[in-house]
């Protein structure tokens, strides 16, 4: 049974969402501020687990962090004609300050690759600068018209890393690692998200890129969620902004710059891909609380033994382990149990007097929701029981979704059925067609090629929608 207050997912799978994110008291909306949402210190401890991940995963590769203006002046953002026409429509400008009108209007961060560009411009001058491997985590600002908490709002928090090469072969190496030694490392271990890793096709990629590489998951309704990029820029905004370096021989040359992102986003896909009708799910390694001990007991005495022996339980796990206590006397156990799971806390250890007695403890895992994710185990131990569940209920998680995913993908061969297939999840078919015929796609179907496959197959077949013989599959979905 749905817990009260939250629709279930083949109900209506959007009112399902919103549901998770207010039950589990994650985000609250911005009604004074259009299109934004206040993250809430649950949603925002999320966020901060998934910024720890990430950090130590870009650090790791030589790169710094360091930050960049949020106003860019407009006439910038002109500079390069693709990327200007890209994110015009989203565009929010400030026109007026102190009173008097700007000389020049600035515009709010849609993204910084030319607010950057300007400042590498200064910076690089010889073979020797390079390469310039600079992430910023900051807000950003994209006038959106249809927003949804965490996946699509008017201000939404995110990474960005922008990097300056000496060739191309160097630019492409350093998107790729992104893309999967960072961005696939981290989706796919600590979120427990599978993904398809492929380039996207030239009428879906980054407006001003040479290629884009993307990471695309599967939601539970079958809709596909870019859960990350990397971008190829080529030589576009080095030539845009003047980046140029003195080769060893010498010689002027035109840098090669990437820029890549993730954001906020990511905790909607963390909830689309993992929670149920009983509130939000969250893998053991970025969950906020991985374990909450509920004491039981009735009068003062029993309390007081109760807690003693939960004292006792938990003295080692600082340092081992995301724990809470919740020793409130104000709510009843069952108000309690009711709670940490619609927080989606992984696991939850409840012990009372009879457990004191036993020298037992009860352990629930909230991924197997009622009496099957719950067992009595003994005290002595328990806390290297837990650690053991954290990482079965980790690699559980990823291997459901995975097999979710598996299930609502289907390879076809005729436009008919593509179009069965988008409705239930992903199709994956041989292409060859025209920007213009995905654009036809996409105005019948509603769907879009979310990513061409690295992983490609070793014999050719017919286009889709053309006939034509290819060796190239794609990936069609329907998407948020």
């Amino acid at each position: 049974m749905p817990k009260e207050g939250i629709t279930p997912r083949d109900q209506d799978y959007s009112q399902w969402y919103l549901d998770i994110v207010r039950g589990a008291d994650m985000a609250d909306y911005a009604e004074v501020v259009r299109g934004c949402i206040v993250f809430k210190p649950t949603g925002y401890a999320i966020w901060e687990a998934m910024q720890s991940g990430l950090d130590q995963r870009i650090k790791a590769t030589g790169h710094v962090n360091a930050y960049f203006p949020l106003l860019i002046p407009k006439s910038f953002l002109m500079k390069e004609a693709e990327h200007v026409e890209g994110f015009a429509p989203e565009v929010a400008e400030v026109t007026h300050a102190a009173g008097e009108e700007l000389a020049e209007p600035y515009v709010i961060r849609p993204t910084s690759e030319t607010i950057i560009g300007y400042f590498y411009a200064k910076w690089v001058r010889s073979w020797r600068d390079l390469p310039v491997l600079i992430n910023q985590w900051a807000n950003v600002m994209r006038w959106e018209m249809r927003t949804r908490p965490f996946l699509r709002t008017a201000e939404f928090l995110w990474q960005e890393g922008h990097t300056v090469h000496a060739t191309e072969a160097d630019a492409e190496q350093e998107t790729l690692m992104i893309l999967h030694d960072v961005y696939g490392d981290f989706i796919e271990r600590d979120m427990a998200v599978p993904v398809i890793k492929g380039v996207k096709s030239e009428k879906e990629k980054f407006a001003g890129a040479l290629r884009s590489y993307a990471l695309e998951a599967m939601m539970q309704d079958g809709r596909a969620l870019q859960a990350g990029t990397s971008h190829n820029l080529g030589q576009n905004f080095a030539k845009a902004f003047d980046i140029t370096y003195t080769d060893q021989n010498n010689t002027v040359q035109h840098a090669w710059t990437t820029s890549w992102g993730v954001s906020t986003r990511l905790i909607g896909a963390l909830i689309m891909t993992h929670s149920d009708d009983e509130g939000l799910v969250l893998p053991p390694r970025l969950a906020p609380t991985q374990v909450v001990v509920v004491p039981i007991y009735k009068n003062d005495q029993e309390r007081s033994t109760v807690l003693e022996t939960i004292e006792r339980l938990t003295a080692d796990w600082s340092g081992r382990l995301r724990f809470k206590i919740d020793d409130r006397d104000n709510l009843t156990p069952g108000y309690k149990f009711n709670e940490w799971e619609l927080k989606g806390v992984p696991v939850r250890i409840e012990v009372g007097p009879k457990d004191v007695q036993k020298g037992s403890v009860a352990m629930a895992r909230r991924d197997i929701p009622g009496k099957e994710g719950k067992q009595f185990v003994p005290q002595a131990g328990l806390t290297e029981r837990i650690t053991e569940l954290l990482e079965i209920i980790q690699q559980g998680l990823y291997d459901r979704a995975l097999r979710f995913r598996e299930e609502r993908t289907f390879t076809v061969s005729s436009y008919d059925e593509l179009r069965e297939a988008v409705e239930q999840g992903f199709a994956r078919c041989y292409w060859a067609g025209s920007t213009a015929d995905e654009k036809r796609i996409q105005d019948e179907l509603k769907a879009t090629i979310r990513v061409i496959p690295l992983e490609q197959p070793d014999t050719a077949g017919c286009c889709i929608l053309t006939g034509q013989e290819t060796t190239q599959q794609v990936i069609f979905a329907r998407a948020y």
